[in-house]
């Protein structure tokens, strides 16, 4: 595998345990929006934990982008990078990824199962093609949502939350059940895109077999 190391050039939290970071870019480095490369933190100590992340930027910007959920609590290696600054090197490996756009559809997503569909509502977006598009975006708590104004401001009525662990008005309480899906889904949809920590994506993808949804119009991680 052909690795590369790369300098951060700036880092900032989007939310009390996310955070951004913009690296160099490596020449002839190509990806397509919903892709992820596993990354390393240059250090003797944390060189070879390598955890995959998700492409957040632009295929064609001139630097990388990666949002990251951090875990402050667990000795790991979203909590070091809570720690490293500007001019810290990460270590990127090859691209990877099932996940690409194949057409409007419903997104479904769970708290940092969202970073793939990131560049790809971006992208839409650069190219004025987000009608027909839908986020459906599940998290326990209005805090933990990542760059709510940002999909807010793409989507609109389009973008519907709902959190598991607080009520908020004007958000929806629970979890993603056949009956929400029912409301939520409109009948021109061929397209669903699924992504969120793997009890969440086993529930949804069985909730989307019992409602009618072919397996062939999922698109997912291959596991």
């Amino acid at each position: 595998m052909e690795t590369h190391k790369v300098k951060i050039l700036d880092s900032f939290l989007i939310t009390h345990d996310v955070k951004s970071f913009i690296v160099e870019r490596p020449e002839n480095y190509n990806f397509k929006p919903g892709q992820a490369t596993e990354i390393a933190i240059n250090s003797e100590k944390w060189k070879d934990e390598k955890r995959p992340f998700t492409f957040t930027s632009l295929p064609d910007d001139k630097y990388l982008q990666f949002i990251i959920k951090t875990y402050p609590s667990h000795e790991s290696v979203t909590n070091q990078l809570l720690k490293i600054k500007s001019g810290d090197e990460l270590i990127l490996g090859d691209v990877f990824g099932a996940i690409t756009y194949q057409g409007p559809g419903t997104f479904i997503a769970g708290g940092a199962g969202i970073t793939p569909f990131i560049s790809i509502f971006r992208r839409l977006r650069k190219e004025k093609n987000l009608e027909g598009n839908r986020l459906i975006f599940a998290n326990k708590t209005k805090k933990d949502i990542i760059l709510e104004d940002e999909f807010d401001g793409l989507l609109g009525d389009d973008f519907i939350n709902i959190l598991s662990d607080e009520k908020v008005n004007s958000y929806n309480n629970g979890l993603i059940t056949e009956e929400f899906l029912k409301d939520n889904i409109t009948e021109e949809t061929d397209k669903f895109y699924v992504c969120g920590p793997p009890e969440m994506m086993d529930a949804v993808l069985e909730r989307l077999s019992s409602i009618g949804i072919p397996e062939k119009s999922i698109v997912k991680e291959e596991m």
